[in-house]
């Protein structure tokens, strides 16, 4: 067992201690580490944020302008190494400049048995959804999670989305519900304690199948291999939904929170039959040290209840996955450029314009310095020695205890589709590939940042795609403007999508 890993199971250990003496503020009930949607804030007793050498700060632009930057690109080596490393694909990039804000727009108000406060952390483009809708450029459905505590699913319509200079909420068109909220699980799922969650449609495989919507769900602490995905039909009065199945051979920290689509092109070419795209972020480095992305293949006809899907293809993952462990074995030469203990990826998305392709992942960027401990900067000791002093819990709003950085940002990083192909076949390791450029959002947010008293601490939640229309819908959680709420932003890819 590696030193990391031992450290690991100490903090652990005092987790668990602290989630059953503490009963959370927030959302999600008595987090040992925040959970999303929980509070946070600027620090009073920390020093200064210095910049992150590999993600340097820029001046700021127009607003429609891409505020983008270069990502250092010099790849992690293992010290003992599995793979001799060979060229990646050559897949042309899709840069942060491609994008081009179009706006956002509101969700509605309640819809049957839950509501759209603390929610998208995890949603779904529909395109053959709204059929009847107007035609003003944005046809197709969202289907989306709203509250975490509900955990259920509605969809809505797209409304054409307005830029609001001024950030006023009443600006922005309100979506309209096609299907109130409804529980897509079926028994499947019991309740969970800092739940995650993925959406995903994939269409049918022959002209004229219906598609289903695949999920995935999990929570914050899972140390056996849980089955985790399934599927669903898109009728939410009656999911019928199949599953639960678990990924062969890895753990829930890395596969049980985003999903999207592997466009058919280069699923044909790298992966036949591996279409969907799972992955999850876990703080405190249990899921390795950085976000990670496997590659699975649906089954024609499902599985019973339980069982394990074997197509499983790891395209991105920072650490190397023992059998029968509830976390990767991590070493510092297998980490992501700017990695921080409480990063937050959320959503993923593999975009494409033209013969140019990126994968995407969005999230709340932690910015300065990183600590285990309490929002104002108090720290909480992890080593596992019994004579560490225990500091006294902060009086709210700072007595959530986890991993908390001095800021955030909300970004999305890019991933080469070239070098995954790599590291699908087997070229590279897992931990090769590294984001190449960055794209910082919060200027498009109408609250971005921290905010104790709220229970603020995650910027973004999930994304979608439109891929016929190249237009990517990103969640902006807890906005107070409009009664906790989440707002929906829309970017375009590419001029020629217009």
């Amino acid at each position: 067992m590696s030193t990391k890993r031992c450290w690991h199971f100490a903090v652990c250990a005092i987790c668990i201690a602290w989630a059953f003496s503490t009963l959370g503020c927030n959302p999600t009930n008595a987090p040992p580490e925040p959970a999303r949607g929980t509070p946070g804030g600027a620090i009073a007793e920390a020093p200064p944020a210095t910049a992150e050498p590999s993600l340097p700060s820029q001046p700021s632009q127009p607003l429609d302008a891409a505020v983008t930057e270069a990502v250092e690109t010099t790849p992690a080596t293992s010290p003992k190494p599995v793979v001799a490393p060979q060229a990646a694909a050559t897949i042309p990039r899709i840069q942060p400049t491609d994008l081009v804000y179009l706006g956002a727009f509101r969700l509605p108000a309640v819809t049957g048995d839950s509501n759209w406060e603390y929610s998208a952390y995890a949603m779904t483009y529909v395109p053959s959804g709204d059929p009847g809708g107007p035609a003003d450029g944005f046809p197709g459905s969202i289907f989306a999670i709203g509250h975490d505590h509900h955990q259920l699913v509605s969809e809505i319509n797209i409304p054409k989305p307005v830029i609001s200079e001024s950030k006023q909420i009443n600006d922005l068109p309100v979506a309209e519900t096609l299907q109130p909220f409804a529980d897509i699980r079926g028994g499947l799922v019991g309740e969970l304690e800092i739940p995650r969650a993925g959406l995903e449609f994939l269409p049918g495989a022959a002209p004229g199948e219906a598609g289903r919507l695949h999920f995935c769900w999990g929570q914050h602490f899972q140390f056996e291999p849980d089955p985790s995905h399934g599927w669903c039909e898109l009728n939410l009065s009656s999911p019928q939904p199949r599953g639960l199945w678990r990924l062969n051979g890895y753990t829930n920290y890395v596969t049980n929170d985003y999903l999207f689509e592997i466009p058919q092109a280069w699923s044909t070419r790298y992966l036949p039959g591996y279409r969907l795209a799972t992955g999850r972020f876990r703080d405190g480095q249990w899921g390795g040290l950085g976000p990670a992305i496997l590659a699975y293949q649906p089954p024609d006809t499902p599985p019973a209840n339980k069982a394990v899907l074997t197509d499983v293809k790891p395209l991105l993952m920072y650490g190397r996955q023992l059998p029968d462990t509830p976390e990767l074995e991590v070493n510092d030469a297998w980490k992501m450029n700017g990695y921080s203990e409480s990063d937050e990826w959320s959503g993923g998305a593999w975009l494409t314009l033209g013969d140019r392709q990126a994968v995407v992942l969005v999230g709340t960027k932690a910015i300065g310095k990183t600590w285990y401990g309490f929002s104002n900067g108090v720290v909480y000791p992890i080593s596992g020695d019994p004579n560490d002093p225990i500091p006294e819990v902060p009086p709210f709003p700072h007595d959530a205890r986890g991993w908390w950085s001095q800021g955030i940002e909300a970004r999305l990083i890019f991933f080469d589709a070239g070098e995954l192909a790599a590291v699908a076949q087997g070229k590279q390791e897992s931990w090769t590939p590294q984001p190449y450029a960055s794209l910082r959002i919060d200027r498009y947010l109408f609250e971005p940042g921290y905010d104790h008293p709220r229970q603020k601490r995650y910027s973004v939640g999930a994304c979608c795609l439109d891929r016929e229309r190249g237009v990517l819908y990103v969640a902006e959680r807890c906005v107070q403007q409009d009664e906790e709420r989440s707002v929906i932003h829309a970017f375009r890819i590419g001029a020629e999508h217009k």
